[in-house]
Order: structure tokens, then sequence, then C-alpha cells
């Protein structure tokens, strides 16, 4: 496996993310182990790369920038990284910025990769719920107090949607369903364990439902995810709200409710909260800086964050993406980054992965 540049590959398809190993999830620590045996060579290729490319940039990180997207091209960390991009070119605060996919196990080859760039002050990386989600389901022996977490920065949300003939017109018509028969309702959404997942699972622990008897379909994306739905082969698609905007607009699929805590702007479709239903997970995104580089530069790169995300630029990426702003740094931004792991890795758990 090699970094994808820029370019997306043909078609412009994501690459799917690999599947959850079957069964218990202990034994599965030893297929975990043996894949990070195998990213070890691969970091070790990718980190040659980008040594090269920050040797060819010097020290000056408002000179040349790399994002790493630690997903396929298309997917929400890909979206993310390049906004992140164009926000902090347009608005002059680096000359230079490139995006680099590695995909793969929910984020953690990237972050496995990320972690061996000692010193590499010229890339950052993308992170966010759906990495801790995955540094649990995998077992990774890495995790983010391998790396210098620079900030979070913001938030998008879910939603719960059936297609337009399904028999459910609110959240309490599929609850009912589900009570009465917790296994024949058959959710989709991203990958195992991915926050489209975990919101299922506390909707399920909050109604007294086992979380371990979910039938889920995970796929690579939103697009995938609603074509199931529409096919018929899947009854509940949970997938980022600004993914889905347009088939709720077209009428194709109903939307019951969205995980947001108030009401997203202009958008006349309920929140789980205020119908009563105790989830709470958001789908944040945020920086990392690689570990070893010196507080100078760690400071440089939270003043480079801290601007783009001031810039009018990003201000408009907030509000065509829907993304609510989440800006968090230093010692809260630890705090927040332990909490959620914790809670994570519980509902892991709970699904039984």
């Amino acid at each position: 496996m090699s970094p994808q540049h820029d370019q997306p590959p043909p078609g412009g398809a994501a690459p799917a993310e690999p599947a959850a190993p079957p069964g218990n999830r202990r034994p599965g620590r030893r297929i975990g182990m043996a894949v990070y045996a195998v990213v070890a060579a691969v970091s070790i290729t990718a980190a040659t790369v980008f040594s090269f490319q920050s040797a060819s940039a010097g020290n000056d990180l408002r000179a040349a920038l790399t994002v790493i997207a630690p997903a396929g091209v298309g997917g929400g960390w890909d979206s993310f990284a390049r906004e992140q991009q164009q926000a902090m070119r347009g608005a002059g605060i680096v000359n230079n910025v490139q995006v680099v996919n590695i995909p793969g196990a929910g984020g953690t080859i990237g972050l496995s990769t990320f972690s061996t760039m000692h010193g590499q002050a010229n890339t950052i990386m993308a992170t966010g719920a759906v990495m801790l989600g995955g540094i649990a389901l995998n077992d990774s022996p890495v995790d983010l107090s391998d790396t210098r977490p620079i900030a979070r920065i913001a938030e998008d949300y879910n939603a719960l949607v059936v297609s337009a003939d399904a028999p459910y017109d609110s959240m309490e018509d599929l609850i009912a369903a589900w009570s009465e028969d917790p296994d024949g309702i058959v959710w989709t959404g991203g990958s195992a364990g991915s926050i489209d997942h975990l919101i299922i699972a506390q909707l399920a622990l909050d109604q007294d439902l086992p979380a371990s008897e979910i039938t889920f379909i995970p796929k690579s994306g939103g697009g995938e995810a609603i074509q199931t739905l529409l096919a018929g082969t899947t009854d509940v698609a949970v997938t980022g709200y600004n993914e889905v905007e347009d088939q709720i607009a077209a009428g194709r699929v109903k939307a019951l409710a969205v995980s947001s805590p108030e009401r997203l702007e202009g958008v006349d479709i309920p929140t789980l909260s205020e119908l009563g239903y105790a989830v709470d997970l958001v789908n944040w995104r945020g920086l990392l800086a690689p570990p070893g580089i010196t507080d100078e530069e760690f400071a440089e790169l939270e003043a480079i964050v801290a601007e783009t995300r001031e810039s009018a630029e990003w201000q408009e990426s907030l509000q065509r993406n829907r993304w609510e702003d989440s800006f968090l740094t230093g010692p809260e931004l630890l705090e927040f980054i332990d909490e959620d792991q914790a809670r994570t890795t519980a509902l892991i758990e709970e699904l039984g992965l």
C-alpha cells in the first residue's frame, strides 16, 4: 500500500474499509496485531516519502504543509482535509498544501504510519470520532497519545432515514417495530464501529434493547448505505446529514431524526434529544501533529490551524457542509479525547465487536 496523493482514483470511488474480523473480539487481537505487523512495513515506506517532502520544505511550516486524510478519496475525512487545504491556501496562511490519503481500518493504518513520523512538523493528520472507534475495534497498538493533538475543529451530525415508502413516519413508529423484533430491523451506515454504528448502539441501550443483537450492514459511505435502503435490502440508514440532504429534498427518503443537540438551521427535522432519546454522539473532526516535534513547531502549527479556523474561507466551508464549529485546544482537548475514547470503547464492547 502506498500513500494516495491529491488525484482521486479512476471513477473517484473511495476504497472500502476492511471488514472487521468475525467472532469474539479477543481472538481478533491476534489478527489485529498481524495487520499492524504489515502496517509497520507500510509505515517505513510512507515515512520515507514524507521525510523527503519535509526535508525539501525546510523549517518554514507556512511554505509547505502535508495533510494526511486517513481514509480514501471522497469520504468525510478526505472532504475535511481538502476543505482545510483550500482554506489554508485561499487565506494565504500556507503557500502550498497537499493532501495525501492513507486509507484503512477506521483510520488506524494512517495513524500507525503517522506515529512513526517523528519530528516531521510539515505533516499533520486529520482525526476524529471514527478513528477512536477504529482504535477500539482493531485493538490498535497506537492511539492518539502517540501523537500531539492540535485541535478539535468541527462537528457534523447524522440523520436517521428510511425509504419514502417505509411504514415508519416517526421515530416512535421505528422504535415500536424495533422493540417487537430487535434483530429484525436491518440498519446500515458506515464501517463497523463507525459513528453511525455507535449511534445505533447508544439508541439501543437507551431503549433497553441488546446492542449485541443489532443487525447492521456496514458500507464504505453514505451513498452506498442509501442505495441499500432504496433497494429494500436495509430498513434504516444512519449517515451524515450532508450526505443525504439531496435525497431527503427529492423525497426519495424520509428523515426521522437528526443527532444534533439542537435543530439544524433551516432544517425541519426533529432531534433525537428533543424526542427524548439519550443519544449524544457527534462526528467530530480535528488535526494531529506528529510526535517528536519541538514546542516551537507545535505552537506554529496551532497558530496556523487557529488562523485557518478564523478565515472567511473556512467559515464558508462550515456553512456549505453544515458543519458546526467546535474548536477546542490544549488540556481541555486532551481531556475530551480521553473521555470520548473511553465512551467509544465501551460502546464497541456493548456491540460485541
